[in-house]
């Protein structure tokens, strides 16, 4: 304690006794002075000036801890005159500090041991993989002896292979893309507005027109989020549908669009935080458009058939996590950009020491956005990286992903060996492209730096030759004559502006020779800008105005997107610099923006640039962190002349590699190659008439698939709907009679809407409660009118396995063949009852991807007990395993992992699946990675044409670990109280993970929580108010 008063006391010294030495004079017509304390007492004789208290408090305490009512203190230490009160105060202050710097290393040190026990788990699972695939038998050599040609099939792509061909006019290719936060349009665009809306939104619209005008590609849609909120944001903003770019050959659909979907709240603008227990929602909209769009695409350009999507590309986690949801229901090919990415945030939060672990989690939802990213990693056949060093340091981080493994996997690939069930994507690096249609010739033409040539010597020519935005940067400077030094981003405390104007204010030769433009984004009023963005422009202000560079720095408040090239342009004529301090940038499009209007550039070493600046050769590189490092990059640039000179040329000269066309023709070069590794083709759940029978029912393939815009099926043909429904009905009749099987009549080729019983009804020993009874009894007793009409079907989903299934209808005294389908082992199997009980081999094909099979199922014993634990306490239960199913019964009361934890131990082992624990978490199924009883249901939708919106599903009030996907979605979800009695939701995740409220919106109007128990509940009256019955 004597130690702890002693730094303290000397603490406080130096605080008190920072004298006058520190104080600078300044000149009598500064615009604002230093706050100063002053001294009353008699035997204090100078005033004091607290420069170093300011600095440290400020800089050090409110940045590091957040602290900010430590700084009012501080404030209110500086305004008292009172010698006691103020050393009262600031004793109290240094108290605060030490506590909050003891709490800061201890979150520090709680961190770093998880890391570092994720670490040792991941380094084990990657020895494993490696010891797997480390040696070839000698059966494996011959085979990839004997199979050269393999190696051509499945080798990457390299620079010297060929790249797309864009003289095979025959292909009509359907592209999807999918950038969900921000606000996202075509024309003027609102970069910077917030930090939703920065550089991802301008590539995805970039990336969509390039495509669109790519030979071979016919249509490209960018899916986004839609609000209707017209006092909030722009009434675009709202609109269902806006062109990018029209075909030339003047098509109906051909081109590119911004296709806007609901995605929660559509009046109100939200973060992407908040969109998570949204993305359901997105999802069933998103494939109720696909589907249309390929229908109708099908029938301009393909014949007749179904043009399917030749790719799914989502942008950052929660399009990544959607576009595998999609590329599940599909079966379509899937690519992934992350632009940012959730791990190495997290890490560098942690070493911060500000929040702790949990309360990042909180403010960022971060660990819901990691195992989006780490779906996205299970899901994708490429990811697409601007850069090498993502590659490595960023997406290393993630357990799905090791680079050594990866490379290991693609040698067995092409020496045509087993790589025993393990998946990797493809890591590729694509930079960016840029439309360069905004360069004129003027800007390539050497020595168009002179500034005269716009404001003449005297700058009474100004307002007559330069462009607005000009004049509005201009008006800020004392001498517009003077290079300029250009940085442009978002007000982000990532973007280092602070440091650079430090930079710019403490160095005098800079001063002299250059003047300072900070383009950061648009502005109203700063206090109603977000916090993050609001503490950014304000520490700018505050520094102007510390290092006086009134006359020196241009801050406009607005500027447009179309205006960019001419801030560019006004740059580049005073023979200025581009610069981006970002702490870490992981790509760096405005750095080659810059050189493509000749501006020589200085960046960051940490991220994208560095491979930026080795193909364009036309800058210097700096460590952000050094305030001096930046000072020498610029002056040295902005001094020597040559040597800008040489840069602008060796800009200029390069730029060519990061064309639009050059990114589009390596783009959908890299996409095909991995289309190879798709299993199965689209077409297989294309719907056409089940055995057919009659003329009448051809249509049927039709109907099944034909969505409205609205989403909702329609009927072809002259005939009426009534009386289509009529010659279906006779024909099915007569196919009865025939063959004298009554379950016929239950074809789901015209249900207009589904009701599907999935409640998970077990007891505390896993075994089928009596409420399963009652539930599947009453809603056959209501729906039974509406299945002989054919308005309704009924699908059972279930984590039981078939024999089990049919026991427990049996024991119910229900029938079977009344269901038109039944969904077993938590729907990794579907059966058709009005066709046979047989698994559809289709579906079957379907959820194959990735599925390692017979390579699981000896690790999940081993990885699912937790150490030490019992080797019998999980087994494999071999009457519920099946081709598609690994079935593992669990000891009571045993120490097993979570699912969470489960999963990510296969993934360390490139082992790709979905995990569900059952019966009360009594038994675990481990089923193919798209399989799930939610995506079974979508794939129905699909086949069948019936929208999801038109779709019912009963669940209990909890159930088995795939209960929170059953819940979200477009689907109405009826709760049904009492249902269950014991849920397996315990296994889920482990308490550091995200919540249930992350994952779906609990107060969906979507979702009916029963008033009565299940035994009394009117479903009847329900589904009737649904307009279902």
């Amino acid at each position: 304690m004597a130690a702890v008063n002693e730094w303290l006391n000397g603490y406080l010294e130096a605080i008190l006794d920072v004298g006058s030495s520190v104080r600078k004079k300044k000149k009598n017509d500064e615009k604002v002075k230093i706050a100063k304390f002053h001294e009353d007492d008699k035997d204090v004789k100078e005033e004091k000036l607290f420069n170093p208290t300011t600095k440290y408090f400020v800089e050090e305490v409110v940045n590091s801890f957040d602290e900010h009512d430590l700084y009012r203190t501080w404030v209110k230490v500086i305004a008292t005159r009172n010698i006691r009160e103020r050393s009262n105060r600031l004793e109290n202050m240094c108290w605060r500090i030490w506590h909050l710097t003891r709490k800061k290393k201890q979150i520090a040190w709680d961190d770093a041991q998880r890391l570092a026990r994720r670490r040792l788990d991941r380094e084990q699972g990657r020895n494993d993989a490696a010891n797997d695939l480390s040696e070839l038998s000698e059966g494996e050599k011959e085979k990839g002896d004997a199979n050269p040609h393999v190696k051509d099939n499945i080798s990457r792509i390299t620079s010297e292979m060929q790249l797309w061909s864009e003289d095979d006019n025959s292909r009509n290719l359907y592209i999807v893309l999918i950038s969900i936060h921000g606000l996202v349009r075509g024309d003027n665009m609102e970069l910077g507005r917030d930090s939703d809306t920065g550089g991802q939104v301008k590539y995805v619209v970039e990336l969509a027109r390039a495509l669109a005008n790519t030979k071979g590609v016919y249509r490209v849609d960018l899916l986004t989020r839609q609000i209707a909120s017209p006092g909030e944001v722009d009434s675009s903003y709202g609109e269902p549908i806006e062109t990018l770019s029209y075909p030339s050959d003047s098509s109906d659909c051909g081109g590119a669009y911004i296709i806007r979907l609901p995605c929660g709240p559509r009046d109100k603008y939200i973060p992407k935080e908040s969109l998570w227990p949204h993305l359901p929602e997105f999802v069933d909209g998103a494939l109720s458009h696909i589907v249309n769009m390929v229908r109708v695409l099908g029938e301009q350009v393909n014949g007749g058939k179904p043009a399917w999507p030749y790719v799914i590309h989502g942008h950052y986690a929660d399009g990544g996590e959607v576009a595998a949801h999609l590329s599940g229901a599909l079966n379509v090919p899937m690519v992934l950009t992350g632009h940012s990415l959730g791990r190495n945030k997290f890490e560098q939060l942690l070493k911060q020491g500000r929040l702790s672990r949990e309360a990042i989690n909180s403010t960022y939802k971060i660990m819901r956005r990691i195992e989006a990213e780490e779906f996205g990693v299970d899901a994708a056949e490429m990811i697409v990286t601007s850069t090498r060093q993502e590659i490595e340091e960023q997406w290393g981080l993630y357990d799905g992903f090791d680079l050594k493994l990866e490379r290991k996997l693609r040698v067995r690939r092409r020496r045509g060996v087993s790589c025993l069930g393990r998946q990797m994507p493809r890591m590729v690096v694509i930079p960016p492209g840029m439309d360069f249609s905004y360069v004129t010739t003027q800007d390539t033409v050497e020595g168009e730096g002179d500034l005269n040539s716009l404001i003449g010597s005297d700058r009474a020519q100004s307002k007559r030759n330069l462009p607005p935005i000009g004049s509005e940067i201009m008006r800020f400077f004392t001498n517009p004559h003077k290079p300029t030094i250009l940085a442009l981003s978002r007000p982000d405390p990532k973007k280092n502006v602070m440091t650079l104007l430090k930079a710019f204010g403490e160095c005098q030769a800079l001063r002299k020779l250059a003047n300072l433009t900070l383009i950061l984004g648009n502005r109203d009023d700063i206090e109603e800008m977000s916090n993050s963005s609001s503490t950014v422009l304000t520490m700018v202000l505050k520094l102007i105005d510390k290092y006086d560079l009134y006359g020196q720095v241009a801050y406009p408040k607005h500027h447009k997107q179309s205006q960019v090239p001419e801030i560019y342009r006004l740059a580049a004529k005073t023979k200025g610099v581009f610069i981006n301090p970002a702490l870490v940038e992981p790509f760096g499009l405005t750095l080659i923006e810059a050189a493509a209007y000749g501006l020589p550039v200085v960046a960051t070493k940490n991220g994208g640039p560095v491979d930026i600046l080795k193909a364009l050769n036309n800058g210097l590189l700096i460590d952000p962190h050094d305030q001096k490092a930046i000072e020498e990059a610029l002056l040295k640039l902005v001094a020597d002349k040559n040597l800008w000179l040489e840069c602008r040329k060796n800009g200029l000269k390069n730029i060519h590699r990061f064309s639009w066309p050059e990114h589009c023709r390596n783009y959908l070069s890299h996409v095909e190659h991995g289309r190879n590794r798709r299993s199965t083709s689209l077409s297989e759940i294309t719907p056409i008439a089940e055995e057919p029978i009659s003329d009448s029912l051809r249509d049927v393939e039709d109907i099944s698939f034909r969505f409205s815009t609205e989403g909702d099926s329609k009927l072809n043909g002259e005939m009426d709907p009534a009386a289509r429904q009529k010659q279906i009905i006779e024909a099915i009749m007569c196919r009865v009679s025939s063959t004298g099987n009554s379950n016929a009549s239950y074809f789901p080729g015209r249900r207009q809407s589904l009701v599907v019983v999935a409640a998970d009804c077990y007891d505390n020993d896993g075994n089928i409660a009596k409420a399963f009874q009652t539930i599947i009894l009453n809603v056959m007793k209501v729906v039974r009118p509406g299945v002989r009409a054919g308005r309704i079907g009924v699908v059972l989903l279930t984590g039981l396995s078939l024999q089990e299934t049919i026991e427990a209808l049996n024991r119910s005294q229900v029938n079977i063949e009344e269901l038109d389908a039944v969904v077993c082992n938590s729907g990794s199997e579907m059966y058709y009852p009005w066709k046979d009980l047989l698994p559809d081999a289709d579906y079957e094909a379907h959820v194959e991807y990735a599925w390692p099979g017979e390579n699981i199922r000896s690790s999940i014993s081993r990885l699912a007990r937790i150490d030490d634990e019992e080797e019998n306490d999980i087994v494999e239960y071999a009457s519920a395993c099946s081709s598609r199913c690994y079935s593992y019964t669990v000891k009571p009361e045993a120490m097993i992992r979570k699912i969470d934890e489960l999963r990510q131990r296969l993934r360390m082992r490139g082992l790709r699946c979905n995990l569900v624990y059952t019966h009360a978490g009594l038994r675990l199924n481990v089923i193919p990675l798209f399989a799930s009883r939610k995506q079974a249901l979508r794939y129905l939708s699909v086949k069948w044409g019936i929208d999801l919106s038109k779709v019912v599903v009963l669940v209990g009030e909890k159930g088995d670990t795939d209960y929170e996907e059953l819940m979200a979605g477009i689907q109405k979800t009826l709760v049904l109280r009492g249902a269950v009695e014991c849920g397996s939701e315990r296994l889920l995740r482990s308490e550091d993970s995200y919540k249930r409220e992350d994952v779906f919106f609990q107060d969906s109007p979507n979702i009916i929580y029963a008033e009565k128990s299940y035994e009394d509940c009117d479903i009847s009256a329900i589904l009737e108010h649904l307009k279902l019955s």
